[in-house]
């Protein structure tokens, strides 16, 4: 039990903090425009201490369950895997610099249609659900569910800021984009 308590704190420490580094950069993306370095810092530091800070708190109440059991096990730990294969596979389509923002804050770039962003245009946070979702299903806990129902909403929203941004550098082409491509699942829009 206590391997799978390391492994979905691992996963939370790496996923949840994710939306409030972006909640601090997209809507102050002109702010940062002159300060890339600062916003880096700032955004990451205030994410994944506040993340780490809230997860050290309530780690026994978020993931201190039952046995899961074996379905939940092998569905998890299939939700994990799909997300390193997503994460392995943006990482090396769109690298690194562009993977943490940096696009965002220098309005540099190319819209980017190839690859995995062919089929969906958020394969990062596809993955992201993923991964909340399969550290959820190895926890066993009814707070850490209730924990990502919150979660989720702020990580909609972030995706949502992020589209309005797209939209703003990108034009007609990020619309064309939007009607051809589904959001996070390679079928349907």
């Amino acid at each position: 039990m206590k391997v799978l308590h390391a492994i979905t704190g691992f996963i939370l420490l790496f996923e949840l903090p994710i939306p409030i580094y972006w909640l601090v950069l997209h809507p102050l993306n002109s702010f940062w425009r002159n300060r890339v370095r600062a916003a880096f810092w700032t955004a990451g530091l205030s994410a994944w201490l506040l993340g780490g800070a809230v997860l050290w708190r309530f780690h026994e109440r978020l993931l201190r369950g039952q046995w899961p059991g074996w379905f939940a096990l092998a569905a998890g730990f299939l939700l994990i895997g799909a997300e390193v294969y997503l994460f392995i596979r943006v990482e090396r389509e769109l690298g690194s610099r562009r993977l943490i923002g940096l696009a965002e804050l220098t309005c540099s770039g190319e819209l980017f249609s190839r690859g995995l962003y062919a089929r969906v245009r958020h394969p990062r946070y596809t993955g992201m659900f993923c991964a909340v979702i399969g550290a959820a299903l190895l926890s066993g806990t009814p707070y850490l569910w209730a924990v990502l129902a919150v979660w989720f909403f702020f990580a909609r929203a972030v995706i949502v800021l992020e589209e309005r941004e797209l939209v703003a550098r990108f034009g007609p082409a990020y619309r064309d984009y939007q009607r051809r491509v589904p959001a996070f699942l390679p079928f349907g829009t």
